[in-house]
């Protein structure tokens, strides 16, 4: 297949799979005519590549599974180099994990605090509750009838 049939399958670009041959991750064949030619191996390199890829993975990370793929394993995870690139990031994943945990934590703390302070300056600048269901007294009633005003002189 040629270089556009393979980036569509691959669903990625003939200009990416030009940039992952001249790093080495994909073969350069040529047809006769100089064109590109490939097979199903180097789209299943390529998905190897991508898979890692939206796992985090760099692009050199990548390198131990392409090679133990063209090596003729039947997995590229399946060599000691690609298991030493998992172990790597896990390691790296593991303090990532840690170091949001942290700052999560921080930012918790720092929420918390700043409520609490917005409570007590709400408790401080409030005024006091008022209640609109109180039941009114024979003394409300006098002071507030305007047939009462001579009387209070």
């Amino acid at each position: 297949m040629r270089i556009g049939e393979l980036a569509e399958r691959a669903g990625t670009t003939a200009r990416t799979l030009r940039y992952y041959e001249s790093r080495g991750l994909l073969p350069a064949r040529r047809a006769v005519n100089g064109y590109r030619t490939y097979d199903e191996s180097d789209l299943r390199l390529l998905r190897q590549i991508r898979t890692l890829q939206d796992f985090g993975f760099d692009l050199e990370e990548t390198r131990p599974f392409v090679e133990c793929l063209r090596a003729g394993h039947p997995a590229g995870d399946s060599c000691p180099a690609s298991l030493a690139v998992y172990r790597r990031k896990l390691a790296e994943l593991d303090g990532l994990i840690d170091q949001l945990q942290s700052v999560r934590a921080q930012v918790g703390a720092q929420l918390a605090q700043a409520e609490a302070a917005r409570a007590d300056v709400m408790r401080a600048t409030a005024p006091p509750p008022r209640c609109e269901l109180t039941v009114p007294t024979a003394q409300d009633i006098t002071e507030q009838d305007p047939m009462n005003e001579g009387e209070r002189t």
